[in-house]
């Protein structure tokens, strides 16, 4: 086996060339200015195997910075990063990674739709001595990474189906693999529960264990203290100390952070409670949370502990009115009240920190200002119009007590930190000035100082009367803040502490139900594991489009056939697999686009020209060999691929646009070559008609065309690097680019295929049809998209495989069949495609929602 190229490493119980504490990398002097700002001066760091380095610091102080430069992403200004004994530059984050620099991000970089196995081994997928993919030895390989990490899972899953902590144990995995003598956690521990805290510093003593160098970056001081050996004090840039953690106190640590002493974390909680500000009994969202009863009272901090998928969560979206409840009634203010939208529960004076910043909370191409006054900016507004003034008087005090580290009220959100970006989105809702408000993670991703300004803050509005829900996963935030804490377990509140009964012990047990009756004990399944396998199997054939869509396709046929055996006859299924045989070589191509998350409109043009042009070739010169039109036909698509490509890849032009003003493009070029006249089937050469008309085997050349291209890309997709590179360039094209897969050459080799199979099409159109004029293949583009689609190829990109677009295409001809037997007029297939569009869209989603929905369960 050809394993050469993996440049990977059986997992073992040590490594017997590993000195303790040598330097595997570092920071030399490194300096980094952007514009005017300088955001790291001469800062020296050393990573030393064995050990675990904790960056400190505050959103700001230069850690991103740091993690950057070392990862690849940022070259220096000033400085070296030096590995070994040698300086070196990285031009790439694959730079970093082929020195053995691999950093685990907060959010993994991974490609859903792959398997665990094909994301360990990610850009470096090990080859047979054929040029295969080696997926046996991937799969052994992964295993035995997975398993030293404490993570028991089928290497052949798909990544969506895992966790979130699940994911990081593959991120950490794939690092290791890739040779990673130095592995950078960048905030792993801030979407993870307590538990899920605990298995990765697990994991974290046993790369220690190994030699593996690491640093941490976090901002729970707590986590922090416990897992590192030596930590390193950035502020304003500049590295202020680097010190054992055993030599220093957290309370000194953090003084040195944000350059003043900060007192307590969690301030003393002395408030007068009035009435019930909400008051919920029996509340109930299927499949989310069952039979919840819930009161906050004004001036009360009410918190909700639970692990992730206890449905704390799902919970507070139902009292923002993001879903309905199905059961239950929510009292305002002693008024029953439905929430029956986001408006509707933001007039009755309820506001919602999501925990999702980015996807819920700001746009990031929006400025600071415009988002912080997004949920008030009809109080902004005078006839219509935004007055600039208006929002500062309404944001600018909000925003000043964050202490927001901006250039400015005009910077796009996008550009600033995490923990400036969740600063906004308190301000945001600040500025609403609620009734009640949801706070749900409101400190993720925010160092320690404005932790505790965010602390003050929530508590200075609860001392105003404010009634205030606090959802997190950090429990010291949890115990120190809230006057009540609730425990969720399974979507039911299990338990319920005051201030002074609740304990960490206390509320974990409650989380977990370790200790109760009929509780499993830890490790403990209650499932048979082959009973488990075949329920997986089963479910997974169930969830495939294609057993849905061959279900469809016999529920349409059986009966038809009955009706009109015409539709069973030989004459009829030859014709319908001519057909599909066209259709499908376009489709095919339409597929490797949009595995890239990208569509391309332009194949009907690119036939139309292609068709027109190889048919006036051999009507010219009827004396050429029938291959050289069918070359020009190939060559000219490639052409018109390629510049496709070109336009979007390096163009960054959206594939919708671009591909929309090429099919009028080559339409027009053909409209102007054919200048309104046709080649007729009588003015070519017999053999230009016969060559597609043979029936080598009994079986139409068109249809031995079509089988050879479709074995070959489901070799080329399924078996081969590029095909699998191909699939994560769609599935995370950021991820991709990360790990050094080349995302632009993919995207464009893609359209350049997809016009190489157009070309042919065109050239096999010209010669199967006969006649053609400038009108050829006109609106195919529609019926195309439409095949792809309803075979289960996903818009979203990095899913899909040539037998759903053989078995869509072969369903949406089934339907146009069908129409014409029962004599529905052509003009309505259109509209009928378009529909199938929409439907098959729409079944994507619904089952997406389901596999998000089961993920959390």
């Amino acid at each position: 086996m050809e394993t050469a190229h993996t440049h990977s490493r059986a997992p073992k119980a040590a490594e017997p060339d590993v000195v303790t504490g040598a330097v595997a990398a570092e920071l030399v002097d490194a300096a980094k200015v952007f514009g005017s700002t300088t955001v790291l001066d001469g800062v020296s760091l050393s990573l030393r195997r064995g050990e675990v380095l904790g960056l400190l610091g505050e959103n700001g102080a230069g850690k991103s910075t740091c993690v950057k430069i070392l990862a690849g992403v940022y070259r220096p200004d000033r400085g070296v990063v030096r590995v070994g004994d040698r300086d070196l530059t990285f031009h790439s984050p694959a730079d970093a990674r082929r020195h053995g620099i691999a950093v685990v991000h907060q959010h993994p970089g991974l490609f859903g739709d792959l398997s665990i196995a094909e994301n360990i081994y990610a850009g470096r997928l090990p080859l047979t001595r054929a040029g295969a993919v080696d997926f046996a030895l991937m799969r052994r390989e992964a295993a035995r990474w997975l398993s030293m990490l404490g993570l028991e899972r089928d290497p052949s899953l798909p990544v969506s189906s895992l966790s979130t902590s699940e994911q990081q144990m593959v991120e950490i995995a794939r690092a290791l693999a890739g040779d990673a003598d130095v592995l950078i956690l960048d905030e792993p521990t801030a979407a993870l529960s307590a538990g899920e805290v605990a298995t990765l510093e697990n994991v974290i003593r046993r790369l220690r264990e190994r030699g593996v160098a690491m640093m941490f970056v976090g901002h729970r001081m707590e986590e922090i203290f416990r897992i590192c050996d030596r930590l390193a004090i950035l502020r304003d840039g500049r590295l202020l100390q680097t010190v054992r953690s055993a030599d220093i106190t957290q309370r000194d640590a953090v003084a040195l952070m944000v350059g003043r002493e900060l007192t307590d974390l969690y301030p003393e909680r002395d408030v007068m409670l009035g009435e019930p500000v909400l008051h919920v009994t029996g509340l109930s969202r299927q499949g989310d949370f069952d039979g919840i009863d819930l009161s906050v009272r004004a001036g009360e901090i009410v918190g909700l502990a639970g692990l992730v998928g206890s449905g704390r969560t799902e919970l507070a979206r139902v009292l923002f009115g993001v879903h309905r409840q199905d059961a239950g009634v929510i009292h305002l203010d002693g008024e029953p009240v439905a929430l029956r939208s986001v408006a509707d529960a933001l007039s009755r004076g309820i506001a919602y920190v999501s925990e999702d910043r980015r996807g819920q909370s700001v746009i990031e191409d929006f400025s600071v200002l415009e988002n912080a006054t997004l949920p008030v900016i009809d109080k902004a507004s005078r006839f219509g119009l935004v007055l600039r003034h208006a929002q500062l008087a309404l944001v600018s005090g909000p925003l000043a007590r964050m202490k927001l580290r901006s250039a400015g009220f005009d910077q796009p959100v996008g550009a600033l930190s995490g923990g400036n970006q969740q600063k906004i989105v308190l301000a945001k809702w600040l500025a609403v000035q609620p009734r009640l408000l949801i706070l749900d993670e409101p400190t993720q991703g925010i160092d320690i100082g404005a932790k505790a300004e965010v602390h003050r803050i929530i508590n200075s509005l609860a001392e105003k009367g404010m009634a205030i829900i606090l959802i997190s996963s950090d429990l010291p935030e949890l115990l120190g803040m809230s006057d009540r804490v609730l425990v969720m377990r399974h979507g039911s509140v299990v338990a319920e502490f005051d201030r002074e009964r609740a304990t960490p012990y206390a509320v974990g047990l409650a989380a977990t139900g370790v200790g109760e009756k009929g509780a499993p004990e830890p490790g403990e399944s209650t499932v048979d594991p082959a009973q488990q396998r075949k329920r997986s199997v089963l479910a997974r054939i169930r969830s495939r489009r294609e057993t849905g869509l061959l279900m469809a396709l016999l529920a349409l046929t059986l009966p038809l056939s009955l009706l009109n055996p015409q539709f069973l006859s030989l004459g009829n299924l030859t014709d319908l697999a001519v057909s599909a045989s066209l259709l499908g070589t376009v489709a095919l191509g339409q597929l490797l686009v949009m595995l890239t998350r990208n569509i391309d409109l332009s194949v009907s043009s690119v036939i139309g020209l292609t068709a027109f042009a190889s048919a006036l070739l051999i009507k010219e010169h009827p004396g050429l060999p029938i291959v050289v039109p069918v070359l020009l036909a190939c060559a000219v698509g490639l052409a018109c691929g390629a510049f496709n490509g070109l336009i979007v890849s390096y163009g960054q032009v959206p594939s919708i646009v671009a591909t929309l003003g090429t099919l009028a493009l080559f339409r027009g070029i053909d409209a102007m070559m054919s200048a309104g006249k046709q080649v007729a089937a009588g003015e070519v050469p017999a053999a230009w008609l016969e060559w597609t008309a043979a029936k080598p085997l009994g079986v139409p050349m068109l249809i031995w065309v079509s089988l050879v291209l479709f074995v070959a890309a489901g070799f080329a997709l399924g078996r081969t690097r590029r095909g699998r590179e191909l699939y994560a360039s769609g599935s995370n094209p950021a991820g991709a680019r990360q790990i050094g897969i080349p995302v632009d050459r993919h995207v464009l080799g893609a359209f350049a295929v997809s016009g190489l199979l157009a070309g042919l099409v065109g050239a096999l159109w010209a010669s199967h049809y006969g006649t053609v004029d400038g009108q050829a293949a006109y609106g195919l583009e529609l019926t195309v998209i439409a095949s792809v689609v309803v075979g289960g190829v996903a818009l979203r990109g990095g899913y899909g495989s040539v037998q759903q677009v053989a078995l869509g295409t072969f369903a949406l001809l089934v339907i146009e069949n069908i129409l014409t037997l029962v004599r529905v007029d052509s003009r309505y297939l259109q509209a009928v495609f378009g529909a199938v569009i929409l439907v098959a869209v729409s079944l994507d989603a619904v089952l997406a929602r389901r596999r998000s929905h089961r993920r959390a369960a």
